[in-house]
């Protein structure tokens, strides 16, 4: 017998919902989503985004409320520093070159989506 997947944890659900946010953000200013929850063995990326020869790194947080200090602050340096490592995986995997990149963060609190371009 088959067991089905169980429910979704409510912060699943809510990262979905912002990583859609964020994608409908992109596309609306004339990006092209090339990525969503691109996985290797070291990590994923959210959403990888391109326009003409920009390729930008998004990294997605979303909460319901900054009880807990904005989830811009979650990508701290740490983080940073293994979205750039996923970052060139990504490249290296997809023979992606010749191109400029940029990482930016989406910070999805309540219903705000604010977009931090250039973050790191």
């Amino acid at each position: 017998m088959v067991q089905p997947d169980p429910p979704a944890h409510p912060n699943q659900v809510r990262g979905r919902w912002g990583e859609d946010l964020a994608a409908d953000w992109y596309v609306a200013h004339r990006y092209r989503v090339v990525a969503r929850n691109w996985r290797c063995p070291i990590g994923e990326l959210d959403l990888v985004v391109r326009r003409r020869r920009l390729i930008v790194v998004v990294e997605v947080k979303a909460r319901r409320s900054d009880a807990y200090g904005p989830a811009a602050a979650a990508v701290g340096p740490a983080k940073q520093q293994r979205i750039r490592r996923l970052a060139a995986e990504w490249l290296a995997t997809t023979g992606t070159a010749g191109v400029e990149i940029r990482f930016d963060v989406v910070a999805v609190t309540g219903t705000t989506v604010e977009v931090i371009e250039a973050a790191f």
